[in-house]
């Protein structure tokens, strides 16, 4: 459910019937009711008593301090990053970022949005502070389907990509302040 909100598959507002969530995931009523008391702690839904359950809507104030919590949070691993990302390291995140830039010409968006969301999980696992990683997709997750909606046009979508590169590039130099303003500059945009 959480990857369907975070595609658009299920937009910001939609009511989310509790039968409809049964039948769409083959879940239990329990299991439903479980994943939509997970989401709602995780701010991706809300309940509202009495009426159910509906995906978060965010205006584009809470959207602007959501990326600069994430830009501080991703920022601030920028010297772990570079002082575990060995050249193996280099080399995957290398194929990552080139296999999203494949996505924008052979891919679809949801292909683009695993494919970006790929790259950030390999670079992030190069910080050793796993509660700051795990607060930075907290907070990449609350913004429900606008990691997709941010390659609007191609261009959007390749400015993106040349980015992930301009990132390895700092990881390469081993310049940890290059890599933060870089992160930073990517996220926001």
């Amino acid at each position: 459910m959480a990857r369907d909100i975070n595609i658009g598959e299920l937009p910001s507002g939609t009511w989310l019937k509790q039968v409809d969530l049964e039948q769409r995931y083959r879940a239990s009523r329990a299991g439903v009711r479980r994943a939509l008391d997970q989401l709602v702690s995780e701010r991706l839904v809300e309940h509202v008593p009495n009426r159910g359950y509906h995906v978060c809507m965010l205006d584009e104030v809470q959207h602007r301090h959501i990326d600069e919590i994430r830009a501080v949070l991703e920022s601030a691993a920028a010297a772990d990053i570079v002082a575990h990302a060995d050249d193996a390291e280099i080399a995957r995140l290398t194929q990552l970022a080139k296999a999203f830039n494949e996505t924008i010409h052979r891919g679809s968006l949801l292909q683009q949005y695993e494919a970006n969301l790929a790259f950030h999980r390999q670079l992030l696992s190069n910080c050793t502070n796993t509660e700051m990683v795990a607060l930075i997709f907290a907070q990449r997750g609350r913004i429900p389907g606008a990691r997709i909606g941010q390659w609007v046009t191609r261009e959007m979508a390749e400015q993106s990509s040349r980015e992930h590169f301009a990132m390895i590039d700092a990881i390469k130099q081993r310049d940890a302040s290059l890599l933060a303003q870089r992160i930073r500059r990517h996220i926001l945009k």
